[in-house]
């Protein structure tokens, strides 16, 4: 199935999340190689499936949300857009499977998935990551976010990084 909302890139497919990748999302978000520096870190199934039922009620709202990514027809993560629960704003995110890491996956999904938002009128789009995870801050200034706050959760510091393209 393809929509308007589908994005094509070199190599990626990013779609919508829908109810039918429910058994993907579940096992990506109990993989604590994929998930365990995310917001929340690891999910159970009942976390999970309340994500999922957020992120189909987000993109009903906002026309921008939560995509799988697939390569060459296998699913390999996620990335997106989310609002984040500490009240700065839409949130880009990714995670992608341990084996699929390394290839640039991971920011090609996460620049399409940016570059849609902003093309659906969101002019502005803050991503976070701790200080130590050097591979997701590589990948928000390769896409061109820049760090403009940091903060302190849970004994870390965590860098905010945010992208502006004016409406």
């Amino acid at each position: 199935m393809s929509d308007a909302r589908t994005v094509r890139t070199g190599r990626l497919v990013l779609q919508p999340v829908t109810w039918r990748d429910m058994e993907d999302m579940v096992r990506l978000k109990a993989d604590g190689g994929a998930f365990g520096q995310m917001l929340g870190g690891v999910c159970t199934r009942q976390q999970a499936e309340r994500d999922m039922a957020d992120d189909i009620a987000f993109w009903a709202c906002h026309r921008v949300g939560i995509f799988t990514i697939h390569e060459h027809g296998k699913f390999v993560g996620m990335t997106g857009i989310h609002d984040r629960p500490d009240g700065r704003g839409f949130g880009l995110r990714f995670a992608l499977y341990p084996w699929a890491s390394g290839r640039g996956i991971a920011r090609e999904a996460a620049n399409a998935a940016l570059s849609f938002t902003h093309n659906a009128g969101i002019s502005r789009v803050v991503a976070v990551a701790k200080e130590t995870n050097l591979p997701s801050r590589s990948i928000l200034k390769g896409i061109g976010m820049r760090e403009c706050e940091t903060f302190e959760r849970d004994g870390q510091t965590m860098v905010v990084y945010e992208s502006i393209r004016p409406s």
